[in-house]
C-alpha cells in the first residue's frame, strides 16, 4: 500500500536536532510534498531517505522493508538536486544511459530504454543533443528521464525548480505533475515554495523545527490548519496578536494588541480566557462592502492599491497604523477605491482562526 515509510527519524548534529522524530507514510503512485522554510530539516530528512545520512533513530521502509542497511546505490531511490548534475561532457542519451551502463545492462537494452524514457519526457530524438542545447525546462526533464529510466520505487526531488527563472518555474510545476501521473512513480518533492506545494501535490507535510505540524491535502492544509505555523505558512494571511476575552462554544471574543475586538473560530482547543493568542484571516475573505453587517468589521483609510491582475491587493491602514490585505480581484479602472479612502473592512466569523500565542503569559500588551 505503500511506497515509503518513515517512523520515528531523528538526526542529530551534535546537540542539533535537525530532524526530531517524524514519522510519516507516502501511498504509492502519488505525490508528497515536504513544505517548510530553510533550516527546518526538510533536507537532512530527504538524504536519510537517499542513504546519505544515517539516523540516530528510526526507521526507513521502501516497499514495506527496511533500508537502513542497504547502501544508496542499492536503494530503489532516486534524486533529482536543484542544480540537476548532468555530465556536461556526455551527450542527452549517454547522460540518460549512464546508470544503466552502471547496471550491465546490454547496449540494445539501453539503447530501447533511453528512447522509450525520451518519449514518455515528451522529448523525442534528442539523444544526440549536447546538454549545453537544452533549454532549462528540457534539462529538468531529462534529469528526471535519467533517474525514471532506473525504474525506482520513489523518486527524491530537492527543490529542482530553485534555479529557474519564474515564468519556466509556473510552467514546469504543471509538468512535474503530469510526469507523476504519467510514470505512476512515487514522487517525495521538497520545497519552501508553498505555491509548489499546493499545485502538484496529492498530501503535503508542513514541517517546522525539524517536526512535522501538520500532513494533509492542499485543500485541508489551506482551510483548516491545525496550528497557527500552518495558518501562517501555507497561504497569504493578516495575522495578529491579542487576548481571549471570553470562549463560547468554538467561538473567542479578542481584544486585538493594537485596539479592535473581533470573533474568531477556535482551532485550538486550548485556547481559552486570559491568553494570548495569535489570529489569521486571509485577504480574499475581507470584504469593503459596507452593507454587510454581520460578522467581524474593522476600519481604516486605504493606504494603498498593488496591482497584480487576479491578485491584486489592497492595502488598508486602520487607526492604530496596522496595515491589512484586502484582495481585489478587478483593478481595470472600474474600482471606486482610491488611496486615502475610508472603508469598513467585513468578515465572517468562521473566516478568522484562532490559535494559542507560543510562550504566551500573563504579561498585559
Amino acid at each position: 500500500m505503500y511506497d515509503l515509510e518513515c517512523e520515528n527519524l531523528t538526526k542529530l548534529f551534535g546537540r542539533h536536532r535537525a530532524v526530531n522524530d517524524v514519522s510519516f507514510e507516502v501511498p504509492r503512485g502519488s505525490f508528497f510534498s515536504i513544505l517548510g522554510p530553510s533550516g527546518c530539516g526538510k533536507t537532512t530528512l530527504m538524504r536519510m531517505i537517499a542513504g546519505f545520512e544515517t539516523p540516530a533513530n528510526g526507521d526507513i521502509y521502501i516497499k514495506g522493508k527496511s533500508v537502513l542497511a542497504t547502501p544508496p546505490n542499492k536503494r530503489s531511490v532516486k534524486m533529482v538536486f536543484q542544480h540537476l548534475a548532468l555530465f556536461p561532457m556526455m551527450n542527452v542519451g549517454e547522460n540518460i544511459a549512464y546508470g544503466l551502463h552502471c547496471q550491465g545492462e546490454s547496449k540494445a537494452e539501453i539503447g530501447r530504454k533511453v528512447t522509450a524514457v525520451l518519449d514518455r519526457v515528451g522529448l523525442p530524438g534528442v539523444a544526440e543533443k549536447q546538454i549545453a542545447q537544452l533549454s532549462g525546462g528540457q534539462k529538468q526533464r531529462i534529469a528526471i528521464a535519467r533517474c525514471m529510466v532506473l525504474e525506482p520505487d520513489v523518486l527524491l526531488l530537492d527543490e529542482p525548480l530553485g534555479a529557474l527563472d519564474l515564468k519556466l518555474r509556473e510552467r514546469m510545476k504543471i509538468e512535474l505533475k503530469l510526469l507523476q501521473s504519467q510514470f505512476n512513480t512515487t514522487f517525495l518533492y521538497i520545497t519552501h515554495d508553498q505555491s509548489e506545494a499546493l499545485i502538484m501535490s496529492d498530501n503535503v507535510a508542513v514541517m517546522n523545527a525539524g517536526r512535522f505540524e501538520q500532513i494533509g491535502s492542499p485543500e485541508q492544509l489551506y482551510n483548516n490548519p491545525k496550528t497557527g505555523f500552518v495558518a501562517g505558512f501555507v497561504g497569504d494571511s493578516n495575522r495578529w496578536l491579542g487576548r481571549v476575552v471570553d470562549v463560547a462554544g468554538k467561538a473567542a471574543r479578542i481584544d486585538l494588541e493594537h485596539g479592535g475586538q473581533i470573533v474568531a473560530t477556535l482551532n485550538d482547543d486550548a485556547v481559552a480566557a486570559g491568553m494570548q493568542v495569535e489570529v489569521f484571516v486571509r485577504p480574499e475573505t475581507i470584504s469593503l462592502r459596507s452593507d454587510n453587517h454581520e460578522g467581524n468589521r474593522l476600519s481604516g483609510v486605504v493606504d494603498s492599491l498593488l496591482f497584480n491582475g487576479a491578485n491584486s491587493r489592497v492595502l488598508v491602514r486602520t487607526g492604530h497604523g496596522d496595515l491589512v490585505e484586502v484582495s481585489l480581484a478587478v483593478m481595470d479602472g472600474s474600482s471606486p477605491i482610491r488611496p486615502g479612502d475610508a472603508v469598513d473592512m467585513v468578515w465572517q466569523r468562521e473566516h478568522c482562526l484562532c490559535f494559542a500565542l507560543a510562550g504566551w503569559n500573563d504579561a498585559s500588551f
